[in-house]
């Protein structure tokens, strides 16, 4: 069988499953009413990403059943621990994330399979085949990049919102009328947010402690677990959250600049293969050149 032929069959196969899957859809009762629903009972917030929201009622109406059925304790921690850290949690389930890398597993080598029968790219079928962990690995791409970009957010913004703390309290505010006033002011910045449920956390009930342990938990980063475990040291102990935080303030700004260095030597170091193949060779060609051309042509 040629290759205009199997796409031709797989074509035949696929709109024939397409139209019995949109008619058991819309003739379908709730009896997977609870498989389908969302998983805390409400509606999850709207997502940033534009394909998630388009691909969601696809999620729900095609894949969220099969999805339910992988049931690896390890894979769905995994899964968690990624849309927690990456601040997607509001936004997806476990569930829903794992619909989305079924739907998209099948649909990103579908749409490529098709443009390559209709537009003839010449892509072999293997190729096509292999895309389909590709199409699979797309939400985790996206997770990580989300979560790339709060990292990068909170470590900017840490140093200040420390720094503020230890003046709101030197000024005699307690430590949550503090992470209130910034919280207020500090609209839109991943840290600000992320006191904001430490602040929620704290009025249903919890701990300071745990509260702070919690935002730990979500951001997962080595500043942020080192600046709330001496909180939580301080407090414990009664310690001057004041003076601590102020510490705290100087602590983080010094390794700020410290990794600001680093990365400056990191960055000389990386432009010298460059320079070597690219700049010094090009310098030599314009200092050099002129003397070769007159020397070759007997002038010198």
């Amino acid at each position: 069988m040629g290759s205009a032929e199997f796409y031709l069959v797989a074509a035949v196969l696929l709109t024939a499953f397409s139209v019995y899957k949109f008619v058991s859809v819309m003739m379908a009762n709730n009896v997977n009413k609870d498989v389908l629903a969302w998983a805390s009972g409400k509606e999850p917030k709207k997502s940033k990403s534009g394909l998630i929201n388009s691909s969601r009622p696809l999620v729900h109406q095609l894949t969220l059943q099969h999805a339910v059925r992988i049931k690896s304790p390890a894979y769905r921690s995994n899964i968690r621990r990624l849309l927690e850290t990456a601040g997607m949690s509001a936004q997806l389930n476990v569930d829903e994330f794992i619909g989305l890398q079924i739907l998209w597993g099948i649909a990103f080598p579908l749409l490529i399979g098709l443009l390559n029968f209709a537009l003839d790219f010449g892509i072999p079928n293997m190729g096509v085949l292999m895309l389909i962990p590709l199409g699979a690995y797309l939400p985790v791409i996206q997770a990580k990049q989300e979560r790339s970009r709060r990292e990068l957010s909170v470590r900017r913004d840490l140093p200040f919102f420390a720094y503020l703390l230890a003046l709101s309290t030197k000024a005699g505010l307690d430590f949550i009328s503090a992470i209130q006033r910034i919280v207020d002011k500090a609209e839109g910045s991943v840290l600000g947010e992320e006191l904001g449920n430490v602040l929620k956390d704290i009025r249903l009930g919890a701990s300071r402690a745990d509260a702070l342990k919690s935002m730990m938990g979500r951001l997962d980063l080595p500043e942020i677990t080192s600046f709330i475990a001496v909180l939580v040291d301080a407090d414990r102990n009664g310690a001057s959250l004041s003076q601590v935080l102020k510490d705290q303030s100087n602590q983080i700004r010094l390794e700020r600049l410290v990794r600001a260095e680093k990365a400056g030597a990191r960055a000389s170091q990386a432009i010298l293969l460059p320079i070597l193949i690219f700049i010094l060779p090009a310098v030599f060609i314009v200092v050099f050149g002129p003397v070769i051309i007159q020397f070759s042509s007997g002038k010198i």
